[in-house]
């Protein structure tokens, strides 16, 4: 089976607050990790994503392995942290935009 997508630190996790105790993935960001450390942190792990789909598909076409669903959930999870990744850099393109236009 395939693991979920890990984008540490960006994002806090589904539910709203976290329960007593439990360590908040944005304590990184509080703690000292910087923004660029981050975004840096996360397209290594697209890249990652990427790679590990490449070599699936090739794997598949070489006959190395016949799991086909193995390869096309790899093939989904590059595809959709990629989409990820374009909006947060549209995002980001947009916000220096907006703040190239602000009156000083």
């Amino acid at each position: 089976m395939t693991d979920p997508i890990q984008f540490s630190g960006m994002m806090p996790p589904v539910g709203g607050v976290n329960a007593p105790g439990s360590a908040s993935p944005l304590g990184k960001v509080a703690a000292g990790g910087d923004f660029k450390s981050i975004l840096l942190d996360s397209l290594n792990e697209v890249n990652r994503l990427q790679a590990e789909a490449d070599q699936g598909v090739q794997a598949l076409m070489t006959g190395e392995t016949e799991n086909v669903a193995e390869v096309l959930a790899a093939a989904n999870k590059a595809g959709i942290a990629f989409d990820l990744l374009m909006e947060v850099r549209n995002k980001l393109t947009d916000a220096y935009r907006e703040i190239q236009q602000m009156r000083v």
